[in-house]
């Protein structure tokens, strides 16, 4: 995969520029992988995080093997090709945007058909700015996390723009969660988790005190240093 060209004007893009560079690159990426791109791809950039989302993406033989309740068949079939992949992409964001991208995380909602990619620079603690129902979205976060495995020791999280939100939470791996993943397992516990997770977080709580209202969730897990990071996508004109 050929990267977009390092020509002398690339350090001049502004943000729409960087973002629909991305979005074509990795719309690109995709289909040359899995034989279809999606529908669309939408790209948000900040200091510290490059969040792509992607919209309209199950290949014809995905649908099949997703009808047939085999999600899982999937979801491994494109870990592979997500690994692949994942060091072109950061490529990219790094030679358009200059944020050095030390590791790229993804989750798939195969019913919405869509996914997310995040890219995370080396402090992803650095945000300070606040945003109506920030200690309301900790709250919910550290109470949901409380119930599946312990409250973090530490979470942070921004809205980097009206439509996405970053919660980063530190610290909430259990020691039976740290064996399973010492014992190869860490694939099931992925799944388990995010399944959890998703469906214990009380959206309509945080609904009620954010700007908007989060149409979808993603979570994905360094298990390595134990944190993770839960991204919502908004609709902000709810």
């Amino acid at each position: 995969m050929k990267l977009p060209s390092p020509d002398e004007h690339t350090h001049t893009l502004n943000t729409n520029e960087k973002q629909a560079e991305i979005s074509s690159y990795v719309a690109k990426v995709l289909r040359d992988n899995f034989g279809k791109g999606p529908g669309s791809v939408y790209v948000s950039i900040s200091d510290s995080f490059v969040v792509i989302y992607i919209k309209d993406f199950l290949t014809p033989m995905e649908r099949v093997l997703y009808s047939e309740n085999h999600q899982q068949t999937v979801k491994k079939t494109r870990g592979f090709l997500m690994d692949m992949i994942s060091a072109e992409v950061r490529a990219c964001i790094k030679l358009l945007t200059n944020i050095e991208i030390e590791n790229l995380y993804y989750d798939w909602s195969l019913e919405n058909r869509s996914g997310i990619f995040l890219g995370v620079g080396p402090s992803p603690y650095d945000m300070e700015e606040s945003y109506q129902g920030k200690d309301e979205v900790h709250e919910e976060v550290a109470n949901m996390s409380g119930k599946v495995e312990k409250e973090p020791s530490k979470i942070k999280s921004t809205r980097i723009n009206s439509r996405t939100l970053i919660v980063v939470r530190d610290e909430i791996l259990v020691e039976i969660e740290k064996q399973l993943i010492q014992d190869g397992k860490e694939n099931a516990l992925r799944n388990a988790k995010g399944k959890l997770e998703k469906s214990m977080l009380n959206l309509d709580h945080i609904n009620s005190h954010i700007e908007g209202e989060v149409v979808e969730l993603f979570i994905d897990w360094d298990f390595n240093i134990d944190r993770s990071f839960i991204i919502m996508i908004l609709n902000p004109n709810s």
